[in-house]
């Protein structure tokens, strides 16, 4: 089995997994790179799953599925393209031997939900690309989500629910923004070493117009101000940047490192 970014628009990636005959595709908000990419390597599409209902992870779902005849998975409190396998939090989504266990993650959307695949018996078939997880636009490489939908209570238990995953956990998430929300988090977190080392890396891979996608959650813990936003470095630098008290709560520290975020150039 093995994972493929297909870029699409200026900055998503429509996430495939192929093993040489079929694939499954995330988030295809344009079918043209997928089809492409079916035709290059002679696949069959077996199934798509959507993590939420915007337009650039969904446009592409229903000339796919006319095209194919794939099964189409997504989030159950979301309006996604009929027909479609509602999905909520422990449910599960089976293709092609692989068993994604389902997350639910609100914030960005109302609905938001997660794709993981733990490394385990029943995923043998995977290889070694479990675990991973496709996250959508909750978990960004240095971020995370706007919240257009949801609360900063909601985003901040859903990347908690996403941060307790296996530390070798790969993180497919949707848009290449991860120079931006590095230059971010240097803001936040200037005297962080790990974060330097890592952007140093990533700087390196676009260099070459490679992806900085999939990150690793071990590496975001370490480097991601949206996972580390209990951290002193971190709390401080919000609480003198939008003058919060030392008693803020949590979600109020994380509603305004987002927000920070929303005004940073």
């Amino acid at each position: 089995m093995t994972l493929v970014p297909l870029p699409a628009f200026a900055d998503n990636y429509i996430w495939m997994l192929q093993d040489g005959r079929n694939a499954i595709v995330v988030d295809p908000g344009d079918a043209g790179p997928v089809f492409e990419a079916l035709r290059h390597d002679n696949l069959q599409l077996a199934a798509i799953l959507v993590t939420h209902h915007h337009a650039d992870h969904t446009g592409g779902v229903d000339a796919l599925r006319e095209a194919t005849g794939a099964p189409v998975f997504g989030p159950a409190r979301e309006r996604i393209p009929q027909p479609y396998t509602p999905l909520v939090a422990g449910d599960h989504a089976e293709v092609l031997g692989l068993r994604f266990e389902v997350i639910e993650v609100p914030g960005h959307t109302a609905g938001h939900i997660a794709y993981f695949l733990p490394a385990d018996a029943r995923n043998a078939s995977a290889g070694d690309i479990a675990p991973l997880v496709f996250c959508g636009d909750t978990l960004f490489s240095g971020g995370c989500g706007r919240l257009f939908e949801g609360t900063p209570a909601q985003m901040l238990a859903s990347l908690d629910a996403l941060s307790t995953l296996p530390g070798d956990t790969r993180v497919c998430c949707a848009h290449e923004y991860t120079l931006a929300n590095l230059r971010f988090a240097h803001a936040v977190e200037p005297g962080n070493a790990d974060l330097a080392q890592y952007t140093a890396q990533c700087e390196a891979l676009r260099a070459r117009d490679e992806p900085t996608l999939p990150s690793q959650l071990a590496t975001e813990r370490r480097v991601n101000p949206f996972l580390r936003s209990r951290e002193s470095s971190v709390r401080l630098a919000v609480q003198a940047q939008a003058g919060l008290s030392t008693q803020a709560a949590e979600a109020e520290v994380f509603a305004a490192l987002r927000q920070w975020k929303n005004n940073f150039r």
